[in-house]
């Protein structure tokens, strides 16, 4: 069968950022004080456990930023047509989760539906009546569920054994793996190197138990590890489709706030005077609207274009990823602010120092002493702001989804499922299994972020170095 690549916004940048990751990589190998910096942040077991995660969660983005639609059977010698439905390499893998759906709720490792539904009568079953001749109504009951736990011959009393013997192999498995990791990272963790080797030991340890645990809960004649939502989607599908939303949302945002606060920061620091008062003048104006009320006109706006020119896309997650990336670009051009302000007193600081007017004695142009002294100088603060404004992103595309200004509805995230659950969480009984596992999963990537970028923060700040070691002299003096 063959296929048809699809290239969505998202995806290219994605891969674009993962290519200037991969030369930033480089550039951090062959210099030597980049490199002993960076060493820093992966000394700390905080900072090395959390790039796992991160690593983790970038491969998972990776494989779902790759896009292709099937190919349709061709009838009769028809022309190639191929499916309206897009699907990702992430897909490939999940194609157990994405088959196994049902017709609504149902808990997590559970073998029956969540709400009583009519039974109906078997085929030539007579009509029943009660002693006056009148039809009994028929039965309600739990409904069995289409795909979960079909091996069992009684669900009620094999389901306890069945889940036993497959976390036991999950187990298994999940041991296998870390003693299989152990062996690899053996001769880092013996030599005294610095880096904290244990830390990602037992990090990709602990995730691949996790792994273990639920494929083989799901594998096969499995269950649904988290449950299903309203439409009977595996949630835990819908949970790992959402990683991606939530890397995009932080990556590509953060990165649209480079530019402007790049240069308009600098600009203000270094030239001053009507430049500085015309570049403070307009950031202080745009910090005194309220974020939500400017990025919800900008996205309204940007959905009546989408909405007048339904021929510009070919599927509805084209329609979708173009929606996420215009929101990323607003989200960019809206939250610029802070950063230009730190840049603007860091350039201050900078242009007065003696290399900068040695610069300027010999006669260098402004534009030339701006692009080689001064941001080398302040690519740092850069590097720490936007580590740290990542997790804030990914917490406010939750904010922006439970408003209704969010991503699209039909692009999974944690912010819709958020969303979705204002009603499920009001229901009798609770519906809690989709609330829990977004705000389980999201929790771990925004910690796992904003330790990674406290760790940073540490590394290149120059007065957080300083600060640590004389914090550790009075406390051996006291």
């Amino acid at each position: 069968m063959g296929f048809k690549a699809v290239i969505l916004w998202t995806d290219v940048v994605l891969w674009l950022m993962l290519l200037g990751l991969a030369q930033y990589v480089r550039v951090v190998l062959r210099d030597e004080s980049l490199r002993a910096t960076w060493q820093r942040v992966f000394v700390t077991d905080a900072g090395m456990a959390s790039a796992v995660v991160l690593t983790l969660m970038l491969v998972v983005t990776s494989a779902d930023s790759l896009h292709f639609r099937r190919a349709l059977p061709s009838v009769n010698g028809s022309t190639l047509a191929y499916d309206t439905r897009t699907e990702s390499v992430l897909d490939l893998a999940l194609v157990k989760l994405i088959a196994g759906r049902e017709n609504s709720y149902s808990r997590p490792l559970a073998t029956h539906g969540f709400s009583k539904e009519t039974v109906p009568p078997k085929a030539g079953e007579k009509p029943q009546v009660d002693e006056n001749g009148l039809p009994v109504l028929p039965k309600r009951a739990f409904p069995r569920l289409k795909h979960a736990g079909l091996g069992l011959a009684d669900a009620d009393k094999d389901w306890a054994a069945d889940v036993a013997q497959r976390l036991v192999a999950g187990t298994a498995a999940g041991v296998g793996v870390a003693l299989l990791l152990f062996v690899a990272l053996r001769s880092r963790m013996d030599e005294g190197n610095p880096l904290a080797w244990r830390a990602a030991w037992m990090t990709g340890s602990a995730m691949a138990m996790l792994m273990a645990w639920g494929l083989a809960l799901s594998w096969g004649q499995g269950y649904h590890v988290l449950g299903t939502d309203r439409t009977g989607n595996d949630v835990l599908y819908i949970t790992i489709k959402s990683i991606r939303t939530a890397f995009v949302i932080g990556s590509l945002a953060t990165i649209a706030t480079i530019p402007l606060a790049l240069a308009f920061g600098i600009a203000a620091g270094y030239f001053k005077g009507w430049v500085d008062d015309v570049i403070q003048y307009v950031y202080t104006v745009l910090s005194s609207v309220p974020n939500i009320l400017l990025i919800a006109a900008c996205v309204l706006m940007m959905q009546v274009f989408i909405d007048k020119h339904p021929e510009l896309f070919e599927t509805g997650l084209e329609r979708a990823d173009l929606k996420i990336f215009l929101l990323c670009v607003i989200l960019g051009l809206t939250g610029w602010a802070g950063l230009c302000r730190l840049l603007r007193a860091e350039t201050l600081k900078l242009r007065e120092l003696e290399y900068v007017q040695a610069a300027t004695a010999f006669g260098a142009s402004p534009w030339r002493i701006m692009r080689r002294h001064i941001l080398p100088n302040v690519m740092h603060l850069v590097l720490i702001t936007t580590v740290i404004d990542f997790s804030g992103l990914i917490l406010y595309e939750a904010v922006l989804s439970y408003v209704g200004i969010g991503v699209d509805p039909s692009m999974n995230s944690f912010g819709g499922m958020i969303n979705q659950a204002r009603v499920e969480m009001s229901r009798d009984p609770l519906v809690w299994w989709s609330f829990a596992s977004a705000f389980v999963f999201m929790v771990g990537i925004v910690l796992a972020a904003n330790l990674f970028a406290d760790a940073v923060r540490d590394a290149f700040d120059p007065r957080a170095r300083v600060a640590r070691p004389a914090a550790k002299r009075l406390a051996t003096v006291a």
